[in-house]
């Protein structure tokens, strides 16, 4: 395919011809950045705890910068040539060149806001969403602008090579580089650019015949003499082989396939360094065996020292510091087995904290009123650490709003998990002045109670909802973890005849439908065990207050639903973009589908403007009837293994229909024309004084601030420099002209 050199105005031409709004790809000028306060929290913790915390931070930033090598081609190169830039000299005094050299107001601020998106999202592709960023000033004034930099007068052979590398890409939305995907369907690094889903489901069923899993690797394919070879790479600082960890070429149906090792070797270095450093001030051996497992993994590649490491991660019960590090969330995979580097550091929130205890300590007495049956739970329920956290540093695309790892199945299913909600994430991003598609009554009430109903919702969800369910095996032995012969499907009536066999996972089975789908699950447990008020209760909720709240966490989920899900739509490929998105979009045509007026929606203004309603009346008949059969279903098939069935319900409720009582598609117009920006964090740094004194620095929440704490953060200009070796590394797997 060829390159097209455009500029902004051939970008509104090209994408008006393709029917895409440019609005879908830019940030605004108006972007909002939001601060994530934690200052009271740390400022609570011991020195040791605060060195802790800093090694731990310095170690998820670094490995976090892996994440742009795994977004797209030139997500590196483009961080690489910004870093450059704003390391050199201050904002003032580049905004001062820029003038001088005739940008104006606006098309400086549209440069600095696509330096922030390009940092907190890890690259040039959102988090939430998948969809490409592309700046929002024409290419000659983006060009001018970098060579108004002292780094372009320093260095101008430095700055014009990256420049000329990318200059064409970063504005390119033809085609698939409109968002992430596998093969046509979009850009991604997990596979070279010459794999398809083909390639894919091979490399799977080789994984599965040696008994291994994905999270830490990347495939590249090579063709020589009409045969397929397929690398597969595994993320770790040693290069050479080992033969318990990598393996030599084999043939493989009549490909051949080996497993390397080294993949993002020197970004890698910093994060062993700082975990050795993190384990000088651990409060416990359980915390310095976990520590030493995790630098094992990122030495070695050895994904059996990460899981090790989680085992140990489990067993450390209401740490003042918590963390977690690794390949962790399958999302951004198309092939849903990879994962994305991720690194977080929080401080327990001991108030909040205290009501998720209780939540937990209630569980076993919630979970029998899940509606799939004892034979189709866990054997026991294996009782998490349940925290609310303050987060110091969250590495990686995009800040959650809930944890449940780990994601190991062996590790989830018979040893346990943890629940993490991130409390100051929750209130910061969750106030809209403004609520779109509703009533005015019910905008104030959302406003009065969506933070605290979704403080309930994010509770049942991790714990209740990603905790439970069992997956019906049968074991290495030939024996079962189920009755089989005995136990029925209560879909069919019929003797279970289907269920995992040894080496299938759920990632495995599910692929790239087992993200939304596990997603979607869970939320339909928070919707139906919010019900229950012994369980508002417990949040601090009774009375009329406790039936608000109710209200709230269907109609705000709902709300998503309709209002922001479809911003995570294709329409050219029909493919949804995010696993949320497309999970709460499914639970409201779920709810739609369940009939009664339960849950309408009206085109309120012809073209313009449309009316969600709930009736509360009917959430405790219509709606629970209609989410528990559905959740019944969900979990019938996740425990069979019957992703056939899975596959034909889900993808019927993910439809997006262009006609009929919900016309979704064209609706999506409307949608989008009432679309507000995902705000951006700003996160704070630590800084070590003297020889142990740890100082947190906060930055103002607005474009300068982010691109300051960013540049503080990596202070070095060797972070370009390494990141550029990276991508140099991989240049061969994906070249820009394939793209």
């Amino acid at each position: 395919m060829f390159i097209l050199r455009i500029n902004q105005s051939s970008v509104r031409l090209l994408s008006t011809k393709m029917g895409e709004d440019i609005s879908l790809f830019t940030l605004p000028n108006n972007q909002p950045v939001i601060s994530l306060e934690c200052e009271t929290a740390f400022n609570a913790l011991t020195k040791n705890e605060k060195l802790y915390a800093h090694y731990l931070s310095q170690a998820a930033w670094h490995g976090g910068l892996i994440v742009f090598v795994q977004t797209s081609p030139e997500s590196s190169l483009i961080f690489a040539l910004l870093h450059k830039i704003f390391i050199t000299e201050t904002i003032d005094e580049l905004k001062k060149s820029a003038l001088d050299a005739g940008i104006n107001e606006d098309e400086f601020t549209a440069f600095l806001v696509y330096t922030c998106g390009i940092f907190a999202n890890a690259g040039n592709y959102k988090s939430f969403g998948d969809s490409k960023i592309i700046p929002n000033l024409p290419k000659d004034k983006f060009e001018t602008l970098i060579k108004s930099s002292k780094a372009y007068k320093d260095n101008s052979k430095d700055i014009e090579k990256i420049w000329n590398r990318i200059q064409n890409i970063i504005y390119n939305i033809n085609g698939k580089l409109k968002s992430l995907g596998l093969g046509e369907k979009g850009v991604t690094t997990y596979f070279s650019a010459n794999c398809t889903d083909k390639d894919a489901e091979l490399v799977n069923e080789f994984m599965q015949k040696k008994g291994l899993e994905s999270y830490n690797a990347r495939c590249f394919k090579t063709t020589a003499e009409n045969i397929d070879t397929y690398e597969i790479r595994l993320a770790c600082v040693k290069t050479d082989n080992d033969p318990h960890i990598t393996l030599p070429e084999e043939i493989f149906q009549n490909a051949k396939f080996k497993i390397t090792r080294g993949d993002y070797s020197k970004l890698l270095v910093s994060v062993v360094e700082n975990l050795r450093k993190a384990k000088e001030y651990a409060a416990n051996e359980i915390e310095k065996n976990m520590l030493d497992k995790y630098i094992e993994h990122f030495e070695t590649g050895s994904l059996q020292a990460h899981k090790d490491g989680s085992r140990f991660w489990i067993k450390n019960r209401g740490p003042v510091v918590e963390t977690y590090i690794g390949f962790i969330e399958t999302y951004r995979d198309p092939a849903g087995q990879r994962g994305e580097f991720e690194g977080f550091v929080a401080m327990v929130n001991k108030e909040m904290s205290k009501k998720f205890a209780t939540l937990v300590d209630n569980a076993e007495k919630f979970i029998p009123k899940l509606p799939w049956g004892k034979e189709f739970e866990k054997d026991e329920f294996l009782r998490p650490d349940f925290t609310s956290l303050d987060v110091l540093t969250f590495s990686g695309s995009g800040i959650p709003a809930g944890i449940n790892i780990p994601n190991y199945d062996e590790i989830r299913q018979s040893e346990g998990f943890k629940n993490v909600s991130l409390g100051n994430v929750i209130p910061a991003n969750m106030k809209l002045d403004i609520i779109p598609f509703l009533s005015e009554h019910d905008q104030t009430l959302m406003n009065t109670y969506r933070v605290a109903s979704f403080e309930v919702q994010v509770g049942l969800h991790e714990l209740l909802g990603h905790g439970t369910g069992k997956l019906l095996r049968q074991l290495e032995d030939g024996s079962y973890n189920f009755d089989n012969g005995k136990v029925k499907n209560p879909l069919t009536g019929e003797l279970i005849n289907k269920f995992f066999l040894p080496g299938e996972t759920y990632d495995s089975k599910f692929g790239s439908l087992g993200s939304s789908y596990e997603e979607c699950r869970a939320e339909a447990v928070g919707l139906y065990l919010s019900l229950e008020k012994d369980i508002l209760s417990i949040f601090g909720h009774e009375g009329p207050v406790a039936d608000d709240i109710i209200y709230v966490n269907w109609l705000s989920l709902l709300w998503t639903g309709c209002a922001k899900a479809l911003e995570m739509y294709q329409p050219s490929t029909k493919k949804w973009l995010q696993a949320h998105s497309q999970a709460r979009y499914v639970v409201l045509r779920v709810c739609l589908e369940a009939g009664n007026d339960f849950v309408n929606v009206i085109e309120s203004e012809p073209g313009k403007n449309l009316l969600l309603t709930v009736d509360r009346s009917k959430i405790l008949t219509v709606g629970k009837r209609a989410i528990g059969d559905f959740l019944t279903k969900l979990q019938i098939y996740k425990s069979t293994g019957d992703i056939e069935a899975a596959k034909e319900m889900y993808e019927k409720y993910s439809e997006v229909p262009e006609t009929g009582p919900h016309p979704w598609a064209r609706w999506r117009n409307i949608i989008l024309a009432h679309k507000e920006p995902r705000k951006i964090f700003v996160q704070s740094n630590t800084f070590v004084k003297g020889t142990s004194e740890v100082q947190l620095k906060n930055y103002e929440p607005n474009f300068a601030g982010l691109i300051q704490s960013w540049m503080e953060r990596f202070s070095s200009t060797n972070t370009s420099e390494i990141l550029t070796e990276v991508w140099k590394k991989d240049e061969q797997h994906f070249s820009f002209e394939n793209n």
